[in-house]
C-alpha cells in the first residue's frame, strides 16, 4: 500500500468516524489557533476524556490569549486543579505574555519559534503547526507511536526508539489536508488502534498491517525505571489544621504548598509510610509529626474538612488524606 492510498484511507475513515471535541469546532482561524493551542497544553500526559470538561471551562472563562496573559496566577491553577502537571499552565500563561509582546498578538507558525515558547517541545510545536496552520507534521504521540508499531511490526529496541520511529513515519505520506490528516492518524490510534484488543475489522489500514496478518498486537516500550527517592515528611498540626509552605526547594511541584519535608538520600534502613508515584520518581515517604518551635516561611495552614477549597496539588490533597484516616 503506497503513501497516498494510506492517506486517503486514513483520511476517509476519519471524515466518517471522528469525534466531536471541542477544539475542533468551526471558528475562525485565530480562535483555532488559540483554541489548539489550549488543547494540546492540557493534552500533554492526559486523556482527551480528561480534558474536555477543562478545555470548555478554560475557554468560557479565558477565552484568547490576551485575557490569559493578564489572568490572576491563582485563578489560573484553580482552572487547572486535577489536571496535575501544573507547570504547564504556568508556561501556557507565559506563553501567552511572550506572544502578545513579541509576536503582535499572534501565535507564530513557524515550528522553530513555536518551540522556543516556554512549554513547547517537539510535539506540541509540530502538533499546532499542523492543527492550527495546516502545515505538513505528523505528530509522534502515543496514538501515532501505537499505530506506527503495529502497523509495521517495530518490536525491536532500536526500532522503537523516538528517533527511529520519526523515521519510519514517513509511511503515513502527506495530505495537502495537513491539519485533518495530524488529526486523523491520532484518531485511528485512539479509537481503532488502542492499547488493548484494537478493533482491527473497523481499521481503514489492516489488509497491509504486519501486526494484524500475524495477530500479535502486543506493544514493546523501552523500559523506563521509576527513581527511588526517600523522604522525611514532617506533620505540623494545630486546632485541627496542618500547616503547609510553598515549594521553592524541590525540582517538582515548585510553588505550590506541600507539608514541610527533606530528601534523605541513600537511607540505609527506611520504614516507609506511604508511597506516592509522581512523574518518573518513587517516592517513599516517611511521616514524622512535630512540634513548631520556629518560625516557618510562608506559611498556610489548612482546614482538611475544607480540603476541596483550596489550589491544591494531588500530592499534597493524597498526604492530607492519608493523615486524616490514619490519626
Amino acid at each position: 500500500m503506497n503513501n497516498k492510498i494510506i492517506t486517503n484511507k486514513i483520511l476517509n475513515w476519519y471524515d466518517i468516524n471522528k469525534r466531536e471535541l471541542p477544539w475542533r469546532k468551526q471558528v475562525s482561524s485565530k480562535k483555532k489557533q488559540y483554541y489548539t493551542l489550549v488543547s494540546e497544553f492540557m493534552l500533554q500526559q492526559t486523556q482527551v476524556a480528561t480534558v474536555i470538561p477543562y478545555f470548555k471551562k478554560f475557554i468560557k472563562n479565558i477565552p484568547n490569549l490576551e485575557t490569559l496573559a493578564n489572568f490572576d496566577e491563582k485563578k489560573l491553577v484553580k482552572f487547572w486543579e486535577g489536571l496535575g502537571y501544573y507547570s504547564r499552565v504556568r508556561n501556557l500563561k507565559k506563553t501567552a505574555q511572550i506572544v502578545i509582546n513579541d509576536f503582535n498578538k499572534n501565535i507564530p507558525s513557524n515550528y522553530l519559534e513555536l518551540k522556543s515558547l516556554p512549554g513547547i517541545g517537539d510535539y506540541t510545536a509540530s502538533a499546532i503547526s499542523a492543527i492550527a496552520f495546516n502545515k505538513p507534521f505528523i505528530p509522534l504521540d502515543g496514538n501515532i507511536e501505537r499505530v506506527l508499531k503495529r502497523y509495521l511490526y517495530l518490536k525491536k529496541e532500536y526500532q522503537i526508539t523516538k528517533e527511529n520511529l520519526q523515521e519510519e513515519k514517513k509511511i503515513f505520506g502527506f495530505s495537502p489536508r495537513s491539519s485533518d490528516y495530524a488529526q486523523a492518524i491520532m484518531e485511528l490510534g485512539a479509537l481503532i488502534c488502542k492499547p488493548n484488543n484494537p478493533n482491527c475489522e473497523k481499521c481503514p489500514i489492516s489488509e497491509k498491517c504486519i501486526s494484524y496478518e500475524k495477530k500479535d498486537f502486543i506493544l514493546n516500550k523501552i523500559k523506563k525505571k521509576n527513581k527511588n527517592k526517600y523522604y522525611l515528611l514532617k506533620v505540623f498540626k494545630k486546632n485541627q489544621k496542618y500547616l503547609l509552605i510553598k515549594n521553592t526547594q524541590f525540582n517538582f511541584l515548585k510553588n505550590f504548598d506541600i507539608f514541610p519535608m527533606q530528601e534523605i538520600i541513600k537511607p540505609k534502613k527506611f520504614d516507609k509510610d506511604l508511597n506516592i508515584k509522581l512523574s518518573n520518581m518513587n517516592m517513599n515517604i516517611k511521616i514524622e509529626y512535630d512540634n513548631l518551635d520556629k518560625l516557618v516561611t510562608t506559611p498556610n495552614w489548612i482546614d482538611p474538612k475544607n480540603l476541596k477549597d483550596y489550589t491544591l496539588p494531588t500530592f499534597t490533597k493524597k498526604i492530607v488524606n492519608y493523615l486524616e484516616n490514619h490519626k
